[in-house]
């Protein structure tokens, strides 16, 4: 069984932002942080087709911190995918940006490969968590 994430965010910014937002490595570490600690998660991503990347935090006793990726699509400033593996899972994030005008932009968020419920939910309150802590970094 395979599930699928999907959410949208609206922000009140311009779609040249909130795409730097989300492929710069350290406007990513600002936002994409260790839920439990708050801290960035230090990363090396490049929005390169192909680029390999992680992001890494600190280590639990049921995870080992790490988030193994691969670029899969750049379409700058409208749609990134990229595969975010972790746990014993690999999924595939797909960013579509879309220009609503006057000022807002939505964000939405595909998530695929999810294998069960838990994951589902987990993955559901992670994006969410980090979604509003982009929001904090567009205010800047």
């Amino acid at each position: 069984m395979s599930l699928t994430l999907s959410l949208d965010f609206q922000y009140t910014t311009s779609i040249e932002k909130l795409w730097s937002a989300i492929t710069d490595s350290s406007k990513l570490a600002k936002w994409v942080v260790n839920i439990h600690t708050g801290q960035a998660m230090e990363n090396d991503f490049k929005p390169v087709v192909g680029h390999r990347f992680q992001f890494r935090t600190q280590p639990t006793e049921y995870w080992d911190g790490i988030v193994d990726g691969e670029v899969l699509i750049v379409d700058a400033p409208n749609r990134l995918s990229y595969t975010w593996a972790s746990g014993g899972e690999k999924h595939t994030i797909t960013w579509t940006l879309q220009d609503l005008r006057d000022g807002k932009v939505n964000l939405h968020l595909e998530q695929t490969g999810i294998s069960n419920p838990q994951a589902l939910n987990g993955a559901k309150y992670g994006w969410s968590n980090w979604c509003g802590e982009l929001e904090k970094v567009l205010e800047q």
